[in-house]
């Protein structure tokens, strides 16, 4: 499950949907709009294996690594905001759930970097 934070803008979500990406938001038949860091955590541990897309950098923490979900978040600008989220399952590293779970990510124009539960050391990949 694709899980969008309501930080991301209506058209990105929008053109997620036009390629025909399955995507939810929060406040939009998910969750609550205005839920707090924490109740998003919550919501997340009550899903099925999610991947919750952000532009917010405040879930790009190693603590917040989890066998059950994945957090990704998008430092680009908003017009791109899409256009990454559709990016990155594409990514030989990162093409299956499987291989998300458990990462907290962060995907920029430089690249993915990423940390890994139960890992000490902080990873990343060009997109070569």
């Amino acid at each position: 499950m694709n899980l969008l934070d309501e930080n991301i803008p209506k058209p990105q979500r929008e053109r997620l949907e036009t390629w025909r990406i399955a995507v939810r938001q929060i406040g939009v038949g998910t969750g609550r709009r205005g839920s707090l860091d924490d109740e998003i955590i919550s919501l997340l541990h009550g899903l099925q294996r999610p991947t919750f897309f952000t532009r917010d950098a405040d879930f790009y923490e190693r603590h917040l690594c989890h066998a059950r979900y994945c957090l990704v978040c998008v430092a680009v600008e908003k017009s791109e905001t899409a256009w990454f989220v559709r990016r990155l399952p594409r990514r030989p590293d990162f093409n299956t759930q499987a291989k998300r779970m458990g990462k907290v990510i962060r995907v920029s124009h430089a690249g993915v970097s990423f940390w890994q539960w139960r890992q000490a050391r902080q990873g990343h990949v060009g997109w070569n």
